[in-house]
């Protein structure tokens, strides 16, 4: 029997062996990760119980706020940040059409979850990127972390996080942060590397130490870049809230999923507006304040 007899009989079972080979590693993972939810689920849902409890708290902060007292609060904070009476107003105007619209409780939620993950992804995504810059070895290990959490979809992550913490505020906030936190970490990484080599040496020169060089130097050079990765950050954050209240967070974005569900073209087309209102003064604001923190280092070390 020759080769041209045999091959297309190999050919014919090949498939049926990949396809069971398969079965058996897609169950043995099913399986490792079931078990790892039931041994260690629990300690994991402690461990950011303290972060669903403060989402919680500032939720009901914001929506037991009166409303004229959070407008007049969003006119200060939009002017402490842009210092444009263009943007405060635009503020006012578009939150004022927002509560009339009866939008305003879905707004605050919406506030909460975005406030706080921002928060998070800033407090973990910039240290991690100003380590990261200071190794190449280390870059070369995160990156392609960033990469899978950046462009992996969203649907596939929400199944473990769902399986680990239930459904609910908690897991909502973490599947909005692991989507938005590499560009603060990839825009700080990069703002940092960019730093002129001829003004570290300058640093080195004086006598700086490595922590001077760093929150003297090298950080005030790159607030553009780290800028830009909060800005990218806030921005998918909000682009997160419609998937994430697949799992339990509430707000504008569950209102979004009813209307598609229920193919409610004004409900949905009223809520999304909503949110890129929102998206826009965070936008304006956050780019406004970066270009002001940088001219203020510009004649600081200028």
């Amino acid at each position: 029997m020759g080769l041209k007899d045999v091959l297309p009989e190999v050919m014919a079972e090949f498939p049926k062996m990949g396809r069971a080979d398969i079965r058996d590693f897609k169950k043995g993972i099913d399986g490792a990760f079931k078990d790892f939810v039931r041994e260690y689920g629990e300690v994991i849902e402690n461990f950011f119980y303290p972060l669903k409890i403060f989402l919680s708290w500032f939720e009901k902060l914001l929506v037991g706020t009166p409303w004229p007292l959070m407008i007049i609060i969003f006119a200060v904070l939009v002017w402490l940040g842009a210092r444009s009476r263009v943007i405060v107003v635009g503020t006012v105007l578009a939150s004022l059409l927002i509560g009339y619209l009866g939008m305003w409780e879905d707004m605050m939620k919406t506030l909460a979850l975005i406030s706080v993950s921002t928060f998070v992804c800033i407090g973990i995504g910039i240290p991690v990127g100003i380590v990261m810059s200071k190794s190449d070895r280390l870059q070369s290990v995160i990156v392609p972390i960033l990469d899978f959490m950046q462009t992996i979809p969203a649907f596939v992550y929400l199944i473990p996080v769902m399986m680990l913490l239930g459904i609910g505020k908690a897991p909502g906030l973490i599947a909005v942060c692991i989507y938005a936190m590499p560009p603060v970490i990839r825009l700080t990484d990069l703002g940092i590397r960019l730093v002129d080599k001829d003004v570290l040496e300058a640093a080195d020169a004086f006598g700086a130490s490595p922590s001077q060089k760093m929150f003297r130097v090298q950080l005030p050079l790159a607030l553009p870049n780290l800028f830009a990765g909060v800005n990218q950050t806030i921005m998918m954050a909000l682009a997160m809230v419609v998937v994430a209240s697949l799992i339990g967070a509430q707000g504008l974005g569950s209102n979004v999923l009813k209307a598609v569900n229920n193919q409610y073209l004004t409900l949905g087309m009223m809520n999304g507006s909503a949110i890129v209102a929102i998206a826009i003064v965070f936008d304006r604001v956050s780019q406004k304040f970066g270009k002001r923190m940088q001219k203020h280092s510009e004649v600081i070390h200028g």
